[in-house]
């Protein structure tokens, strides 16, 4: 069978415990016409990048599938028909990748408070290294290098 990825946002004013059971309806409904859920993740509440129905804040989740086109079309058919649901995508991927997503690692990053992407900054204690711009020397007096025309 196929293998997929869906991600889905759901409404900013459900409560945590809603945004999953909507995982487990949707889980349900691909199970039923004969798919089944690898692994799902509740990333939790994000801000979207613009609102989309007057909701600038979302549930977000996401679902790894291995279902025949079938079952993806009618959960996407739900989906779409269902409320609570704001955003829909589903992507036909050629193998799952293994572990948690990228979503996931970097909440741990963040809780843990790893810094590990910024790379070595250096001593930076000493702001009078100013790499290769130079010094600027004195700036109060511009007079040489502007001249006033009259």
């Amino acid at each position: 069978m196929p293998l997929y990825e869906h991600v889905f946002i759901s409404r900013q004013d459900l409560s945590n415990a809603q945004a999953e059971g909507l995982i487990e309806h949707f889980n349900a409904v691909l199970t039923d016409n004969g798919g089944k859920v690898v692994e799902h993740e509740y990333w939790g509440v994000k801000t979207m990048a613009y609102k989309i129905n007057k909701n600038r804040k979302g549930h977000y989740a996401f679902l790894r599938s291995d279902a025949p086109a079938a079952a993806v079309q009618e959960m996407e058919r739900l989906m779409r028909l269902h409320d609570d649901v704001v955003r829909v995508l589903t992507v036909r991927v050629d193998a799952h990748e293994e572990g948690p997503s990228a979503q996931m690692q970097k909440r741990d990053d963040r809780e843990r408070g790893d810094r590990g992407d910024r790379g070595d900054r250096g001593d930076r204690g000493d702001r009078g290294d100013r790499g290769d711009r130079g010094d600027r020397g004195d700036r109060g007096d511009r007079g040489d290098r502007r001249e006033r025309r009259v």
